[in-house]
């Protein structure tokens, strides 16, 4: 319903300005035990404006996801050098996500939480399933130049989308307490040298300077 109508500056504000409070209320507290009446007073408006941009509560959680999940797509792709061979973009997009991952711990934490619960499983599913798709995309051409290993494309693209997410989850809940810039250059050599086809591909890559991180 929300994403049909044509929103003003103002509206477009007000729509966020929901979306940002609920996002830190379901961080605190969870998804069951926030109310709407919590958000819209976190969010000094009407409770009847909440519904005017929402159905419900669980169609601004949808669409928190959908803009986490668009918001890690732009980082990911403002990281990546298009100009680049494959396997740097591999990197450069890989260590673009830690970072984001870890920016944005709160919500990535509540989406593990949540995933207990099955009504949200579809969209959590998408978002992991455009990621691996994007991946694939690329480690298909690193395959076909011959920079990165020719093995099933889907198995390797799946395993760099599991590296960056334990990675991001053993940061976020304190079990591998490096800087995040520190953790996200791991991860991005460990991902450069599981894939590549040889060790001077690796070295090559690995060599290349990388511009200076964007802010999440």
């Amino acid at each position: 319903m929300s994403d049909q109508r044509q929103l003003t500056v103002q509206g477009q504000e007000r729509k966020q300005q929901l979306l940002d409070r609920a996002a830190e209320l379901f961080a605190e507290r969870g998804f069951a035990e926030t109310r709407v009446v919590d958000i819209v007073r976190a969010a000094g408006v009407a409770k009847g404006l909440f519904y005017w941009y929402f159905e419900n509560k669980e169609a601004l959680f949808r669409e928190l996801v959908e803009m986490n999940r668009l918001r890690l797509r732009q980082h990911q792709a403002a990281a990546m050098d298009r100009e680049a061979e494959p396997l740097l973009q591999v990197r450069q997009g890989t260590e673009a996500s830690v970072r984001y991952m870890a920016t944005y711990a709160n919500f990535f934490s509540l989406l593990e939480v949540e995933n207990l619960d099955k009504q949200f499983a579809d969209e959590l599913r998408k978002g992991a399933e455009i990621h691996t798709r994007d991946m694939a995309a690329l480690l298909r051409r690193a395959i076909e130049d011959g920079t990165v290993r020719d093995e099933p494309v889907d198995l390797l693209a799946y395993g760099v989308v599991g590296t960056v997410g334990l990675y991001g989850h053993l940061h976020r809940t304190g079990r591998m307490p490096l800087p995040v810039e520190d953790l996200a250059a791991f991860v991005g050599r460990f991902v450069v040298c599981s894939l590549a086809s040889h060790e001077k591909v690796a070295r090559r890559v690995l060599a290349q300077p990388l511009a200076p991180a964007i802010p999440a």
